[in-house]
């Protein structure tokens, strides 16, 4: 059996914002003071039309980190070929930093859900995670980061917590991980465990970025994961933990919806940057 796949070190720390159409021209044109940027990878697994000429107009400007959420890593289909094979076509033209994807499935039979669906944490379905994993880094070429999904169920036969399942992944594998610290506070919020168990199970060699972003109040008490708010003072908090405990990462401020003006998400990247974010008010307290 070949080596793992590695991932990329980073000497020095990054900080960028996710490309969203609202801030398309402003990315295009050079004009935003961030490291890197990072786009969802289908919004672009297109030959030509605009979304190419956005994305390759962007990367003459910034690094560019390839984010997917349709891989379906948990799927025991699998991965899809053909999907792994447009990936590809657009990694070896962008050349990202690296692609990441979920710790979630996403349909079966050929149906898509469009949505990041839960999986039990057993050693069955860490067999079947890992073997889509080792399938998509071979036909890649390079390792994958994994990230940690938001959770609203617990599985009863569960074996093993998310954190050491991530674990033994990353062993398993030579992936690299993202660790999006609001689904940490989701997470452990509607399930009530203590974050300070996930992070002390991580392999925190393995981490490479970072999402910070804001979650909304649902029902029943549960926060939900929607990506429209700005990152909560929870949040803060804790990812002014994980930069305790981590090397030199790339941090992004995830936005998915009611997207701000652009000054607003680069205060928010301000504030990361801080060696201590906790020393800088949220923006809805400053004067």
């Amino acid at each position: 059996m070949p080596a793992p796949l590695a991932c990329p070190e980073l000497a020095a720390p990054l900080y960028g914002l996710g490309l969203r159409r609202p801030h398309h021209d402003a990315f295009m044109a050079g004009r935003v003071p961030v490291d890197f940027v990072e786009v969802i990878s289908e919004n672009f697994m297109v030959d030509g039309g605009r979304p190419a000429h956005v994305l390759r107009a962007v990367r003459r400007h910034h690094q560019v980190a390839l984010h997917g959420v349709s891989m379906s890593l948990g799927s025991v289909d699998g991965p899809d070929p053909a999907y792994l094979v447009r990936l590809k076509r657009l990694a070896d033209e962008i050349e990202p930093i690296w692609i990441s994807d979920h710790l979630a499935w996403t349909g079966i039979g050929g149906i898509s859900s469009h949505d990041l669906l839960p999986l039990p944490y057993t050693a069955e379905a860490l067999g079947i995670v890992a073997a889509n994993i080792q399938r998509a880094q071979d036909l890649l070429g390079r390792a994958l980061l994994i990230e940690n999904p938001s959770t609203y169920l617990v599985f009863a036969d569960n074996e093993m917590p998310e954190w050491a399942f991530l674990a033994a992944l990353v062993r398993m594998t030579g992936c690299g991980l993202l660790l999006d610290v609001n689904n940490i506070h989701v997470s452990a919020h509607n399930h009530g465990f203590d974050p300070a168990d996930w992070l002390d199970g991580l392999p925190w060699a393995a981490v490479r970025q970072l999402h910070l972003a804001g979650p909304s109040q649902g029902p029943d008490g549960l926060l939900i994961d929607t990506h429209d708010h700005p990152v909560p003072e929870p949040v803060w908090a804790l990812y002014a933990e994980v930069r305790r405990r981590a090397g030199p990462v790339a941090v992004m401020i995830e936005r998915d919806d009611e997207i701000p003006p652009l000054g607003e998400l680069l205060a928010e990247l301000d504030r990361a940057r801080l060696p201590d974010p906790m020393a800088m008010p949220a923006m809805a307290d400053r004067p």
